[in-house]
């Protein structure tokens, strides 16, 4: 980019999102729902984490650098919203969503930093 940035961090790749992309079809088939929804709920959730790091490399920030809200909220909002529709979600439910990924997101870095598959805790 003319900022002298990348576009994105090291670590998005399109191997990436094609996996999330079939795992949760899969998921989605398997819970009982349309395979199309598990493709819209991968596509935009993978749209928010490459939202998310689109704007940490604007604002010059290291890769895979943490940063408390903006590693989550876009990757659980936008799916939330893409999907909403269909599952008659309230915007309360919305919110409960972003929440309880944040939370989980936080939450499961400190977990795989203590089995070692992270260099850093939230």
């Amino acid at each position: 980019m003319s900022d002298g940035h990348p576009l994105l961090g090291r670590s998005k790749t399109w191997r990436g999102v094609a996996s999330a992309i079939v795992l949760a079809t899969c998921v989605a088939f398997l819970i009982g729902l349309p395979w199309w929804l598990g493709v819209i709920i991968a596509a935009s959730a993978m749209a928010g984490d490459g939202l998310s790091s689109f704007v940490k490399r604007r604002l010059g920030l290291d890769p895979s650098s943490m940063t408390v809200g903006l590693d989550q909220i876009p990757e659980s909002l936008l799916p939330a919203l893409a999907c909403a529709a269909y599952l008659s979600l309230s915007p309360i439910d919305v919110l409960a969503i972003v929440l309880v990924f944040s939370l989980g997101a936080m939450a499961a870095s400190r977990v795989f930093f203590a089995v070692g598959l992270r260099d850093r805790p939230y």
